[in-house]
């Protein structure tokens, strides 16, 4: 896709966020969910397929390009990009890096156009960043497979058609070896999805525990066939360093607008006679905000400069993830101070962006294990023992 048409759908996405999302915004955290007439102008879009590529129907943005899209779509709800995060993300990306030909031919199409929405189906009760502890496991039986296991906090587990379920294939297998991805469509018996859970924010986006209990699968459905089979740990770390970068992106809209909604309470709000934007204060706030927004952003075309090129798939989106998720939680607590007693109620946009901006540190990967990850890449052997 030339810089033109690039252009000209973000644009595009840019209208449609700031003329028909950010009205119902309040809706969405009332209501917890998305209005359809919202979902279907996304598909219409082609924003469930934004990342696959055009042979499957989708778009086929390079990082580089599907970061200025998620630039505009952090300016509101994440609930938004949550409807299609999975399928132009971490679950849709279990496809692309791993599939086999007639996987893809058979689900990515189905993806991009949002008639399919899949899930990634990793962490768990006692594995989340960290894998290696992983117990779903599969077994053979003849030419099939059977699944048992539970996953914990999946996001659009309640609205999925189908899961990339990790389980483990080789008990005897250390750490995170032994692991393979399953495709596991959610009508399978024996799957079950329970009640959404109930969150401190992001309203609209849903996650849930989903439970796999003797599900019978098809040879076919290990991720990139037989051969598949323990590779899946490296097919998930592939498809998180991806989802960090895109995660990395959202975090640096919101920034965007949080500094926007600083800025005009900061200019309209009067104190002592005068606008409190004139106190020094408040300007070193509004200071320190504008400048992370820069920082976040700078980084981010960076390291998808870098991923796009092949030079860094690892260390880079780790760092983007981490600064920009802390980023955009300073910049949070800062529109909430500006705001003062304001920022603290129900209605005010930044109230409500303060508790979504929360999740960022912790999903796909924590501040810590992205702290690990940069450490021990940088530092190589002497960092691991």
């Amino acid at each position: 896709m030339d810089n033109a048409d690039l252009a000209e759908i973000v644009a595009a996405v840019r209208t449609f966020v700031h003329n028909e999302v950010v009205p119902r915004e309040e809706e969405i955290d009332a209501t917890d969910a998305v209005p359809e007439s919202l979902v279907a102008a996304c598909k219409d879009m082609g924003l469930y397929g934004f990342t696959i590529p055009a042979q499957y129907g989708g778009l086929g943005l390079t990082v580089t390009q599907e970061i200025e899209l998620v630039f505009e779509l952090g300016w509101t709800t994440p609930a938004l990009r949550s409807l299609f995060g999975t399928n132009n993300g971490i679950a849709g990306h279990v496809l692309l890096e791993g599939a086999t030909d007639e996987q893809k031919k058979e689900w990515l199409p189905r993806l991009a156009s949002g008639e399919v929405t899949a899930s990634f189906a990793l962490t768990e009760a006692d594995a989340g960043s960290d894998p290696s502890s992983l117990t779903t496991s599969a077994r053979r039986d003849g030419n099939r497979w059977v699944l048992n296991g539970a996953k914990r906090y999946i996001t659009n587990a309640p609205v999925a058609d189908v899961f990339m379920v990790f389980a483990r294939t080789d008990p005897d297998a250390p750490g995170n070896r032994g692991i393979t991805a399953f495709l596991v469509p959610s009508d399978t018996p024996g799957v079950s999805v329970a009640p959404a859970d109930r969150k401190m924010g992001q309203f609209g986006a849903h996650t849930a525990d989903v439970h796999f209990d003797d599900v019978v699968l098809p040879r076919d459905a290990v991720v990139g066939g037989e051969e598949g089979v323990n590779v899946g740990f490296r097919t998930a770390a592939q498809c998180l360093a991806h989802g960090r970068v895109q995660i990395a992106a959202l975090c640096v809209g919101m920034a965007g607008r949080l500094v926007a909604e600083s800025v005009e309470f900061a200019r309209s709000r009067r104190s002592g006679g005068a606008p409190i934007a004139r106190f020094q204060l408040v300007q070193g706030l509004v200071a320190d905000s504008v400048t992370d927004h820069y920082a976040g952003r700078a980084l981010v075309r960076e390291v998808a400069a870098a991923y796009d090129a092949g030079t860094d798939k690892i260390t880079g989106p780790s760092a983007a993830k981490y600064f920009c998720s802390e980023m955009v939680n300073r910049v949070a607590d800062r529109a909430v101070q500006i705001h003062g007693g304001a920022g603290y109620m129900r209605g005010v946009a930044v109230e409500r962006f303060y508790r979504d901006a929360r999740l960022f540190r912790i999903y796909e990967g924590t501040s810590q294990i992205q702290q690990v990850i940069i450490a021990r890449q940088t530092l190589g052997p002497a960092a691991r023992g």
